[in-house]
């Protein structure tokens, strides 16, 4: 092999459409490609007639509110799930439910009896459908390419999201006008069939065998938002994700009365606009992977939040169909550059045992805050007007940018996350309850005393790591009666819990244990000990 074969496979599966060779990839991608086609149908269609309906701003901006409030309460739950049960039975499964839900909707709307009450309702129901898909197909996504093509599989997921904001709001508008408000949700129901084929023809890799019983789900959510919660990198992106959207929303909340409000307006525009916006993130897309070798993610991101700003207070101050057109160009390209960058900060950020749950919590950063955005600037643009709250939206955009200066992202991107399995074996469960817990493990050092302030800071780095992987209590103490003797020591909930702790750590996690341990000075490696609870399942230790 030449010398210079490593380097020219490392551009192919870093190319922009690396991920297409993989046969796998190819067919989800094209058949999402068409799901989110129907799904942008819908929204067009929903977002219209609530304007028929009704002509407040206030439960006009429901609509989107009802899109993604679902994502926001029911991700985490997802995600546990998702991490739990085959993603591809999951996916199917949901998908089918709905297509009901939206075979229902556009019966209502061909009978004539939809109201704003149960049109939020119906959008309520298939935003849920959407929260346990995304966090399931997100987590899919790194098993379908290998990991130098992840980043491009994302942006190319990025880029089929916004094909279809481009083509799905333009066919939308022309059968609104054309057939009928009912038949863009008709069109929704033949996309999420065709999803649901393709999952059905989809070849899953073989899964291998859980040597452990899954998690409970309950307990399965509250791991992983301990896991969220001591992963630095993770919670850089989420902070960076709130900072954006809250402020961003604005532009999806009040697009269709920007739409309506522009002289010669209507139906079409808002079909068009949602074209324009499309059309950029397509284009902004494609452009990524050159702009990244310039731009860091942090640069693109602060870029990103720049141009939305801009394209707000260009629909603020000239509502021209030319103007809002450009606006909204500049906010598709805007926006793509902002959410591949989060989301490629995110994927990197998690090891695989927990990476539909992290994936879940940032939705729900995401969606929560389009949620609070969306309701916020509707009662902004119901009480004073559509111009002051898009303006208030930009301003916020711009002034958040100075406190997010040191929250970098990225920070995952050098870890070897996967599974080190480098702990010795487990000791024989002490018995046949694997619930029985609370289980107490000590790690004895012995530390010279020059070497403790050094120490103490690298055995303090390895906190997060021992609550990343299932501990809930942690601690370091030293021995009165001899000063070199340190003892750390971490709780997890059951024998069984820490089974999996044993399969969870991973080669980052390695080396940051490497560190504390090379300060031991003793002849025999670090003790480690092991203590069970035996109190009774009523009278247990907190």
């Amino acid at each position: 092999m030449s010398a210079t074969t490593p380097s020219a496979s490392a551009q192919v599966q870093t190319s922009a459409w690396a991920p297409f060779r993989h046969r796998s990839f190819s067919l989800l991608w094209s058949a999402t490609l068409i799901s989110n086609i129907g799904t942008w149908m819908h929204d067009v269609g929903a977002g219209w007639l609530m304007t028929t309906l009704t002509p407040s701003p206030a439960v006009i901006a429901m609509v989107q509110a009802a899109t993604t409030a679902p994502v926001f309460l029911f991700a985490l739950f997802a995600g546990a799930l998702a991490d739990r049960l085959d993603k591809k039975r999951l996916l199917i499964i949901v998908n089918i439910a709905m297509v009901l839900v939206a075979g229902l909707l556009t019966l209502t709307v061909q009978l004539d009896m939809m109201s704003p009450a149960l049109l939020v309702g119906f959008t309520f129901a298939l935003g849920a459908g959407a929260a346990f898909i995304a966090p399931a197909w997100q987590a899919v996504v790194p098993s379908l390419v290998p990991r130098p093509a992840l980043s491009p599989a994302i942006a190319l997921n990025s880029m089929g999201i916004n094909i279809a904001r481009a083509v799905g709001p333009a066919i939308a508008g022309f059968l609104i006008v054309s057939v009928g408000i009912a038949a863009p949700f008709l069109a929704n129901i033949a996309s999420l069939v065709i999803i649901v084929f393709a999952l059905l023809l989809w070849k899953q890799e073989a899964i291998p065998e859980r040597r452990l019983p899954p998690e409970p789900i309950f307990g399965a959510m509250i791991t992983g938002l301990r896991h969220a919660a001591h992963n630095g990198p993770l919670k850089a992106t989420l902070l960076r994700a709130l900072g954006f959207f809250v402020f961003a929303s604005a532009y999806w909340a009040l697009l269709p009365l920007i739409a309506k409000s522009v002289p010669g307006g209507g139906a079409q525009l808002y079909g068009i606009l949602l074209t324009s916006t499309g059309a950029a993130a397509v284009a902004g897309a494609l452009t990524l992977p050159s702009l990244r070798k310039r731009l860091t993610s942090n640069q693109l991101v602060t870029t990103g939040s720049l141009g939305t700003a801009i394209a707000l207070i260009l629909f603020a101050v000239s509502p021209a169909i030319v103007t809002v057109i450009l606006g909204s160009f500049l906010a598709g390209a805007s926006w793509i550059a902002v959410l591949t960058s989060l989301n490629v900060s995110a994927q990197t950020a998690l090891p695989n045992w927990v990476r539909a749950r992290g994936l879940a919590i940032l939705l729900m950063v995401f969606f929560g805050s389009m949620t609070v955005g969306a309701t916020l600037w509707g009662q902004v643009a119901e009480h004073a007007s559509i111009t002051i709250a898009l303006t208030a939206a930009a301003i916020g955009i711009i002034l958040v940018l100075p406190f997010m200066r040191n929250v970098k992202l990225g920070q995952g991107q050098d870890f070897d996350l996967t599974p080190a399995m480098h702990w010795a074996a487990i000791p024989e469960r002490p018995n046949d309850d694997q619930d029985q817990g609370p289980v107490l493990i000590l790690i004895d050092y012995r530390i010279e005393d020059e070497q403790t302030s050094d120490f103490l800071t690298a055995v303090h780095e390895l906190r997060d790591e021992r609550y990343r992987d299932g501990a809930y209590d942690w601690g370091i103490t030293q021995s009165v009666e001899d000063d070199q003797q340190w003892t750390e020591y971490f709780f997890v909930s059951s024998w069984l819990e820490h089974e999996r702790q044993h399969e969870r750590v991973t080669a980052h996690d390695r080396d940051l244990q490497e560190a504390v341990r090379k300060f031991h000075s003793g002849d025999q490696p670090p003790r480690v000990t092991h203590l069970i609870s035996r109190a009774s399942k009523g009278n247990r230790l907190p």
